[in-house]
């Protein structure tokens, strides 16, 4: 059977090598946060590495989950002394394109292939092993390591080449801001007219603007819980990179940094994206 170790072990990362433990998948685990190894290490039996080379020299698929471009880049350059000629790096994180090409390039000296494969379904779909996998790179490679991705992912799509991975998810992430934008200020508009939100969700849930974020989140954010799920400074992290990505303006992802900046700036970073019902109230003067 594959071995697989897992280098970043925070809502997502843990969750992931618990599924592929269960498996029978996972050997090995790192984490820059020491103790959240420990425990996991702990939890499962398996060894906690004392680096990303260490762990790299001992599976023959390392997957990563860390938080933004630099980390990604930090733990690559960390592991290429270890990583195994025919072994592979899938990253699971959402960073630019152009990182994952770079990373790619990076290990190809090693003879080690990379796939960049960001995930959505947020911490309900990774802790069920049902997320959605897009994946940039090598389609033979892919296929080696599909049945470790499987038990992760109910849906796994190979995109194109190294970076098309990153560039289906900006395009998830750009769509997501839009579903936010739309969702909140609808629930917000029917407070402001004095409706009852719990029937409201309830019957449009059953129609034509049914969707997922409304039948997960509307019902949470009416009551004013922000719980995450997704925090908003990863979205804006997230939306930063689309913006930066370059092509024509994307009015949505505009308006959606600077209303999650306002929340950040007002100490709400941490909660889940669905707190951009907070503004939207405030801007239809609800409550």
């Amino acid at each position: 059977m594959m071995k697989v170790g897992v280098i970043g072990l925070g809502a997502m990362g843990a969750s992931m090598a618990m599924n592929l433990h269960l498996a029978g998948f996972l050997r090995a685990v790192w984490n820059r946060t020491r103790s959240r190894a420990q425990a996991l290490s702990r939890e499962t039996g398996v060894a906690m590495a004392e680096s990303p080379a260490e762990l790299a020299a001992g599976v023959d698929l390392v997957l990563t989950a860390v938080s933004c471009d630099s980390d990604l880049e930090e733990v690559i350059n960390a592991l290429l002394p270890g990583v195994r000629p025919g072994g592979a790096v899938a990253d699971t994180s959402t960073v630019s394109a152009a990182t994952a090409r770079a990373m790619a390039a990076a290990l190809k000296p090693k003879g080690a292939a990379f796939l960049d494969c960001p995930v959505s379904g947020g911490v309900e779909g990774v802790r069920n092993g049902r997320l959605a996998m897009m994946v940039g790179g090598e389609e033979r490679v892919l296929e080696h390591v599909r049945p470790a991705l499987a038990t992760l992912a109910t849906t796994i799509v190979h995109m194109g080449p190294s970076g098309s991975g990153q560039a289906t998810k900006a395009v998830n992430q750009i769509m997501a801001a839009g579903i936010n934008q739309a969702v909140t200020e609808a629930l917000a508009f029917g407070e402001s007219m004095g409706l009852d939100l719990t029937k409201v969700i309830d019957v449009v849930s059953q129609g034509a603007a049914a969707n997922w974020y409304l039948s997960h989140r509307g019902k949470t954010m009416v009551a004013g819980c922000f719980e995450p799920g997704f925090k908003v400074a990863l979205h804006h992290k997230d939306l930063a990179i689309c913006r930066a990505m370059g092509g024509p303006p994307l009015p949505i992802v505009d308006l959606t940094l600077e209303n999650y900046q306002r929340l950040i700036d007002r100490g709400y970073g941490a909660e889940d994206i669905s707190a951009l019902y907070r503004i939207k109230r405030e801007q239809l003067g609800a409550g």
